[in-house]
């Protein structure tokens, strides 16, 4: 893979998610991670930089991460939506990716391709690994690109000092934290984890500051 990987935040309200646009840097063609419940903010982005959306990923089915992606396949229907197989379910069914308990139904076209672990994905020039960490939902997966440093596209796994929730239908905190700690904490200290909501961090940082799952903790 050559050309300077560049990643893009975007928040989206009400919940302070963050998408990601993830492209090469000589390239058109870009992913989206997790497009949020206000895609006309990425659709600019997007229109801004000239790019077009060669995939489109889901870290999870909850529905402030794939609110966005009827808009985004509407503008780019030939990108392949792409989640978790024990996730996919939630992206047609407001009551599964919880949205009908909020009074604001949410669904999403289904998806066009399922993974799994250990799966490797070639997109826009990026290639990803696959690590499938449920416990804040079923088939909740990452996206790691192995560059130096490498590069976590971590949904609502792991945040800065903090862990994604488990008290969702579903959830399993026991089973979120060993996915942490066995997978993600294995990875390199300088490993750079983009999270679904809040700022960036590092596994290094994690493994000794988070108070939900430091392994070495200060």
């Amino acid at each position: 893979m050559t050309g300077r990987l560049h990643i893009h935040t975007i928040v989206s309200s009400p919940f302070d998610e963050n998408t990601y646009v993830v492209w090469r840097e000589g390239r058109q063609d870009c992913l989206v991670i997790d497009a949020g419940l206000e895609p006309e903010l990425i659709l600019d982005f997007l229109e801004t930089q000239g790019l077009s959306v060669g995939a489109l990923l889901n870290t999870h089915g909850h529905a402030d991460h794939i609110g966005g992606n009827e808009a985004i396949k509407q503008a780019f229907p030939q990108a392949p939506l792409i989640i978790g197989a024990g996730d996919a379910v939630m992206l047609t069914d407001a009551f599964a990716n919880l949205s009908a308990f909020f009074g604001m139904p949410v669904v999403s076209p289904p998806a066009d391709q399922t993974v799994q672990e250990g799966e490797t994905l070639d997109l826009a020039g990026v290639r990803l690994e696959v690590l499938a960490i449920p416990g804040h939902s079923p088939g909740h997966v990452v996206f790691v690109v192995r560059e130096q440093p490498l590069v976590v596209f971590g949904g609502d796994v792991l945040f800065r000092e903090s862990i994604g929730r488990s008290d969702f239908p579903n959830g399993n905190g026991p089973l979120l934290v060993h996915g942490i700690q066995t997978k993600l904490f294995e990875l390199p200290p300088d490993t750079v984890v983009y999270p679904g909501h809040g700022p960036v961090t590092t596994i290094g940082h994690e493994r000794k500051h988070n108070p939900f799952a430091a392994v070495n903790p200060m």
